[in-house]
């Protein structure tokens, strides 16, 4: 395998391999995004990336803070007395 044209590498530790961090910025891979391989029937391997918008905290800005509570009458304390 010619290494011509290779934009980055990666080492294999254990059974996990990182995404080289201007691939995950071009690509917009973020934390819960998914993979799907595949090998086509030349040997090629090809990914594709499946973004998982909902349910994370992408846009989630915080709380700001300037409302005090009580933890334990103002949140659910699952049956806890």
């Amino acid at each position: 395998m010619s290494s011509e044209g290779v934009d980055s590498e990666s080492k294999v530790s254990g059974n996990q391999a990182n995404i080289p961090v201007h691939i995950r910025q071009k690509l917009d891979i973020n934390d819960g995004d998914k993979l799907r391989w595949q090998i086509e029937d030349n040997g090629t391997l090809r990914v594709e990336v499946v973004q998982q918008r909902r349910g994370t905290f992408r846009d989630f800005d915080g709380y700001d803070g300037d409302q005090t509570t009580e933890v334990t009458t103002d949140h659910d304390v699952w049956g806890v007395e």
